[in-house]
């Protein structure tokens, strides 16, 4: 049996999990998890520079700011990342 997924909180460190390859496409990745066996696809290339880039920075909102996504789509992309953990894609990682 897994854990369950932790609850998103974009104040907080995350990481990509150390389970999971992405695969550039086109359309933004693929997203497998070796560890559960999911696919997950991300649909923006701007998406996967938040996803890859969460562990230099020191929150999920930090990564955000830091990766250009308007201040207006903010929402959407914290939906996307909270999916992510649920789907346990991105885990919480230690401060720093």
């Amino acid at each position: 049996m897994t854990a369950p997924a932790p609850v998103f909180d974009p104040a907080l460190p995350w990481q990509k999990a150390s389970s999971v390859a992405l695969r550039p496409e086109p359309f933004g990745a693929l997203v497998y998890s070796f560890a559960n066996r999911k696919l997950s696809f991300l649909k923006s290339k701007l998406l996967v520079a938040v996803v890859t880039s969460l562990a230099d920075h020191p929150s999920a909102e930090a990564a955000l700011v830091a990766c250009g996504v308007p201040e207006a789509q903010h929402g959407a992309y914290v939906k996307a990342l909270a999916d992510l953990a649920r789907s346990q894609m991105i885990t919480p990682r230690e401060s720093a």
